[in-house]
């Protein structure tokens, strides 16, 4: 657990999955008072979803972290954090049932960090995800989730292990894809805001690389879907409508 000296802890969680659904891995990073990755922790899933991933890396940094001590944690899921920011309390009220009157997704592990969150100061702050100028502390973790996947083994610092390598999704500096975006905040149980227009239910496979609206990239042939701001994850286009 984190020192109870600290006025505020800062850290950052990602997941990844290679295929979505494939070999998957979450990690945590936690900052320094200047703001540099200090400690760290990710592990593998075996074969999972990006979403679970991403969920599975907040619960470990949950767990990781003083309770008594505010958080901030900076994300570049907007499915995770508009889950535990927005969503949870209608699903709750619902019987964790969507607005649609679906189960909701990953219930055992929402409900786990809803445990973990209560009674605690969270800030969630979302930051885009490979920016040339992007948060340091969220690319760190993007990179140790995304070793881990590939190699399904624990990496940490409490381990040794190295630095994780750079990722390949982040563009160089000066390249036509380089531009960065403005993160937005959000409280815990705060509301969210809603993409507009209107997604389509079809899903086809990509003829070349693009990027997400939520940050991450995607390759030639993977599935796509069409969202409220082009094409993306067809988990992305879901996670705009279950709230």
């Amino acid at each position: 657990m984190i020192g109870r000296m600290r006025e505020r802890v800062v850290a950052a969680c990602d997941g990844a999955s290679k295929g979505n659904p494939g070999p998957a891995a979450w990690a945590w990073v936690i900052a320094d008072g200047s703001e540099n990755p200090a400690r760290w922790e990710a592990g593998p899933l075996g074969k999972a979803t990006n979403n679970v991933a991403e969920l599975t890396a907040l619960e470990r940094l949950l767990t990781a972290t003083d309770p008594d001590v505010p958080l901030e944690v900076r994300m570049d899921s907007q499915y995770a954090m508009k889950a535990v920011t927005t969503w949870l309390p209608g699903w709750k009220r619902n019987g964790w049932k969507t607005s649609a009157g679906k189960p909701v997704a990953n219930q055992e592990l929402v409900v786990r960090i809803d445990a973990l969150l209560d009674g605690r100061s969270v800030d969630f702050r979302y930051v885009p995800a490979h920016q040339v100028d992007g948060d340091p502390l969220n690319d760190f973790a993007d990179r140790a989730a995304s070793q881990a996947a590939k190699v399904q083994e624990p990496a940490g610092s409490a381990l040794g292990s190295a630095e994780p390598p750079p990722s390949p999704d982040t563009p160089k500096a000066g390249s036509a894809t380089s531009g960065g975006a403005k993160s937005g905040g959000a409280r815990r149980k705060s509301a969210g805001a809603r993409q507009g227009g209107a997604p389509s239910s079809r899903t086809i496979k990509a003829k070349f690389p693009g990027r997400c609206l939520c940050g991450r990239s995607y390759g030639a042939g993977e599935p796509i879907a069409k969202n409220a701001q082009g094409w993306g994850h067809p988990e992305c286009r879901t996670a705009e409508a279950a709230g």
